[in-house]
């Protein structure tokens, strides 16, 4: 790639719009649902994906499930859509309280 088409590259991931909000993953076989938060929804998917592949997720009880069941089990859902909030902070919050709620509505472990 050359020094111009890599920066075009460069700057369109950065002006790229980055979604914010909640997502949860459920194992089909067990019922369990794991909800989580994210800054960026488009990525966090594939990075959780990649740490339950290398077995090195934090969070057992999922990393346990996906070993036990495998991939085909699970289902990955983004339950909430945060609006564009350019304030870190606020959204930190609303994504806290976000979490909070879905966890409970969906009886749900936090990760």
């Amino acid at each position: 790639m050359k020094g111009d088409d890599r920066k075009a590259v460069v700057s369109a991931y950065k002006e790229r719009r980055v979604e914010a909000g909640i997502y949860a993953v459920r194992c089909i076989p067990s019922g369990e649902i794991w909800v989580g938060r994210a800054p960026d929804l488009s990525t966090i998917q594939n990075r959780l994906w990649f740490t339950l592949r290398q077995g090195s997720n934090t969070h057992r009880s999922l990393q346990d499930a996906w070993h036990t069941h495998g991939v085909e089990a699970f289902t990955f859902e983004i339950v909430e859509r945060l609006e564009d909030e350019e304030i870190s902070y606020i959204r930190d919050s609303v994504l806290k309280d976000g979490l909070i709620r879905w966890t409970e509505k969906l009886q749900a472990v936090r990760i």
